[in-house]
């Protein structure tokens, strides 16, 4: 049966528009002309200037027949021209490929061959890296390799020679590039807003990274629903802690556009630097993950500038949180947003929303509930908990687990070239994200682990995440992982790798492990306490998150536990 509206009245072009995050900058540009759009270092720029940055960008592209169906990537850190290619790299109708500088050579050299680079736009800093990458496709693809166009970008903070070395090597220098294009470019917005805007790849810790393509509409709606979930101003001023090669900065790039704010660009992130970002540039909010928060309450007295002059936002993700961190960064001042997502979900799409009675109780248990990973964003229209089987909600008894799911508008609109990993990720019409949870009786979610790190002990399942949150509220302990060793009695028991803070005497390991587990003796059950405790620095991926798939190889390596006394 075919249902029919109230009318038949048709789209046209005063009242329907393809959307798109591009319209904001232009707005930006009208409404604020002469306010800092862009700070880096000595150099910034203003709304009207990084306007007619964009449009000879895409002007300068557009003249070389990069558009529609060509894909431009980016190696840079948080500089101005990576924020610029958001706008003018789909204003010419191109997908933005933002690239992970912490990559080798050889996964770059898969990113780029995988998504058909045109051009490649690299900081002068990673020209060689960029160069290292583009001779393995070479060598790999023969009489068929088609050398990209290769941009690349001056930085004054970096050393000359390096720049001196691109340009020798036949590179354009970036702003020279951008001479070439016409500040006044009449650039086309998207016909379709299922277009494509921008592609980025997962950290590919087990696999090959998956290539996952964003919609114009997708950046659209995440642009403004950040805004709203997380309450943000306009003019607010954005200190880039986040990588913006991070799922594109959380579409944070074009939600500062919204809202007519300032980006203070940051090169390379330590606590000293956001510190004095937040007192000398009046940094009103940033981003991060929990492995910066905790540097940033660990930092050592002469980096930090306390008390705070105001209130700093901070919305962290990318994984959970343990409740110390969050206690220790409101302790300082900081007020922050705990949200969660995947790079398959424009970046966090979920947000622990705060409730006004949760104002009243001790702050330990404020940051346990903000621990959670809560509810579905403004943009997002489905979020569940199912039984991973049967696809049936699990109950919100806060204990039964089950697989997080979700649909909507925030979700990507597949993998790049692999139907087969669309058809699994797609299944039974949600996205499936891998990651176990229970839902709470108000609703809220809360992760309890990915499904591949749950530890099977004796046939109980052992959650990694709240055993590395309690470890995380022992005074030793700066970073920590659990996984799963195998163990001569109970299948498998919990095995934790620690990094000591700095100041921590490391002479006598074996006393430190056995304090550690005494610890955990008083905290929790007994068979979750970890019967091996090793020291070292944790293997993390390019974007920083802790590798379990290492560590757990390193457990099988030490062999099997013997016969436990639990």
């Amino acid at each position: 049966m075919t249902m029919r509206d109230i009318d038949d009245l048709p789209k046209n072009a005063a009242n329907y528009t393809a959307l798109t995050p591009l319209w904001f900058l232009e707005r930006a540009a009208t409404m604020h002309p002469d306010r800092k759009s862009v700070v880096h270092g000595s150099v910034s720029y203003t709304w009207r200037q990084t306007y007619q940055r964009c449009r000879r960008l895409a002007s300068a592209l557009s003249k070389l027949n990069i558009g529609v169906g060509s894909t431009v990537a980016v190696i840079a850190p948080n500089i101005p021209a990576m924020y610029e290619a958001h706008f003018g790299v789909p204003m010419s109708g191109a997908v933005l490929n933002t690239v992970n500088i912490r990559l080798n050579a050889p996964t770059i050299a898969f990113l780029l061959g995988h998504s058909s680079s045109a051009v490649v736009i690299v900081d002068q800093e990673f020209f060689p890296l960029a160069e290292e990458a583009l001779k393995i496709m070479a060598e790999k693809s023969g009489s068929k390799f088609k050398h990209p166009l290769m941009i690349v970008v001056a930085d004054e903070s970096c050393d000359p020679k390096s720049l001196k070395y691109a340009l020798g090597k036949g590179a354009i220098e970036y702003e020279k590039f951008l001479e070439t294009g016409d500040p006044s470019f009449s650039w086309e917005p998207p016909q379709d807003e299922w277009q494509s805007i921008a592609l980025g790849y997962t950290s590919g810790t087990t696999a090959s990274p998956k290539g996952v393509v964003l919609s114009h509409r997708g950046a659209y709606l995440m642009a403004l629903s950040d805004a709203l979930v997380w309450g943000m101003n306009e003019g607010a001023i954005y200190l880039w802690t986040l990588p913006m090669f991070h799922c594109n900065g959380w579409c944070y790039p074009w939600t500062l556009a919204a809202l007519c704010g300032t980006n203070i660009c940051l090169r390379q992130v330590s606590a000293k630097a956001v510190y004095s970002a937040i007192a000398n540039d009046g940094v009103t909010h940033f981003s991060a993950a929990p492995v910066v928060l905790n540097t940033i309450v660990n930092a050592p007295k002469e980096e930090t500038i306390l008390p705070l002059p105001r209130i700093v936002h901070v919305t962290t993700a990318g994984a959970a949180p343990p409740p110390s961190v969050l206690f220790a960064m409101s302790e300082r001042g900081f007020r922050v947003t705990h949200t969660y997502g995947l790079s398959e979900t424009y970046g966090p799409s979920t947000v622990c929303a705060w409730k006004p009675e949760w104002n009243s109780l001790p702050q330990i248990d404020q940051a346990r509930l903000n621990a959670r990973q809560g509810v579905r964003f403004i943009g997002l229209e489905g979020l569940d908990v199912v039984d991973p089987k049967t696809m049936k909600p699990v109950p919100a008894d806060g204990n039964t687990l089950g697989e997080i799911v979700l649909r909507g508008n925030l979700v990507m609109k597949g993998y790049l070239k692999n139907p087969k990993a669309n058809e699994e990720s797609f299944a039974n019409g949600w996205f499936h994200s891998g990651d176990l949870a229970v839902k709470h009786p108000d609703s809220y979610i809360e992760i309890k682990d990915r499904s591949k790190d749950i530890i099977i002990s004796g046939g109980e399942n052992i959650s990694s995440l709240e055993v590395e949150n309690v470890l995380y509220t022992h005074p030793a302990i700066f970073e920590v992982s659990v996984v799963a060793r195998p163990d001569e009695r109970w299948g498998e028991s919990p095995c934790a790798f620690v990094t000591l803070k700095p100041d921590v005497d490391k002479s006598d390991e074996g006393r430190l492990a056995d304090d550690i587990m005494k610890f955990c003796r008083s905290k929790m059950p007994a068979y979750w306490v970890p019967k091996s405790v090793v020291f070292g620095p944790l293997p993390k991926t390019a974007t920083g998150k802790i590798q379990k798939h290492v560590l757990r190889a390193r457990a099988k390596e030490m062999g099997t536990a013997k016969m436990s006394k639990l």
